[in-house]
């Protein structure tokens, strides 16, 4: 498949100022990183409704809420482990009185890969997970992102898109991104299924090509709606195919592949499943390239988990 790639990071500013052309109920508020998150651009076409909250991410929580009690809809934008983690319990008692605030994280995962575990960002999904009330979104592509700003303006209630860093292959696929729906974009054969979320695209694109390459026939599919998740679908695939591969730019724990578990554990019949992701251990700074293939993403090791039943028995033979 050849695809030019590109960065969705940049993208976020943009969509937020095409939307608030129309809509004067958006807000932006911001934490002294709009040059990173790349909403400057909102500030300058929309000064009234940008607001700067500083280095004070709860307090900047407080203030959407405020807004989205007013009528407004406010999207806090940050990296990813200052709006999901350093705000946490504010965002946990936003979430309970179901106020309708937005939350776009990015610099997720490992993307943010100089500034070292401190700002890199393995624990936001599963933060997010347990919190009820919240929705969760990913987009892989330039498309998926615009829809998922267009879903949470739509839904009545807090929602947090995560949006990577990193770039991702620009390509469109045929289905639109709906929340609660994942996406099958290649369906070859029962040998594996690749399940992955947005932000890793480019590496499933990649592993999954090659994995054609070598003769093996299998699924890709993309977990656009992590909460709600698409489980009636997981639960087709996992029945279908022969072995789960799950890939993310965050901890196994508590994240794509431990919904995915949780999913298909309650079935007495479903494929083996095996986690492409980060270990239970702090990140290091680096080159964000580096740092993923050194905490597990990369295509080597993807490519030799793709039977994961073979790699399972040969596993147990060792014990």
């Amino acid at each position: 498949m050849d695809y030019k790639e590109i960065c969705l990071r940049d993208k976020i500013g943009e969509f937020l100022c095409e939307f608030a052309q129309s809509d004067d109920r958006i807000y932006v508020i911001d934490s002294d990183l709009a040059k990173s998150t790349k909403t400057l651009n909102f500030k300058d076409k929309y000064p009234k409704r940008f607001i700067e909250a500083g280095i004070a991410e709860a307090s900047a929580v407080s203030i959407a809420d405020g807004i989205a009690a007013e009528g407004g809809i406010p999207f806090y934008v940050n990296f990813a482990t200052f709006v999901t983690g350093t705000a946490w319990t504010q965002v946990r008692q936003s979430a309970y009185a179901n106020s309708n605030v937005k939350l776009i994280g990015t610099y997720v995962g490992m993307d943010n890969g100089p500034d070292g575990a401190s700002h890199h960002a393995n624990e936001d999904i599963a933060l997010m997970r347990m919190i009820p009330n919240m929705k969760i979104l990913i987009p892989s592509s330039v498309k998926e992102l615009k829809q998922s700003i267009q879903i949470a303006i739509e839904y009545n209630g807090p929602v947090y898109i995560r949006v990577t860093r990193d770039v991702v292959p620009d390509v469109e696929l045929e289905k639109d991104a709906k929340i609660g729906k994942a996406i099958v974009v290649q369906d070859d054969g029962n040998d594996f299924a690749l399940i992955y979320e947005g932000t890793t695209t480019s590496l499933a694109y990649k592993s999954f090509e090659i994995l054609k390459e070598k003769g093996y026939k299998g699924m890709l599919l993309n977990i656009f709606s992590i909460k709600p998740i698409d489980s009636e679908l997981i639960n087709e695939v996992a029945s279908t195919v022969k072995g789960i591969v799950t890939l993310e730019n965050h901890s196994i724990l508590g994240g794509l592949g431990g919904c995915i578990a949780e999913i298909i554990a309650q079935k007495s019949i479903h494929a083996p499943i095996s986690y492409v992701g980060v270990e239970d251990v702090f990140t290091e700074s680096g080159k964000a390239t580096d740092v993923k293939s050194k905490y597990g993403l990369n295509i080597e090791n993807i490519v030799k988990l793709k039977n994961v039943s073979n790699y399972i028995k040969k596993r147990m033979s060792k014990l």
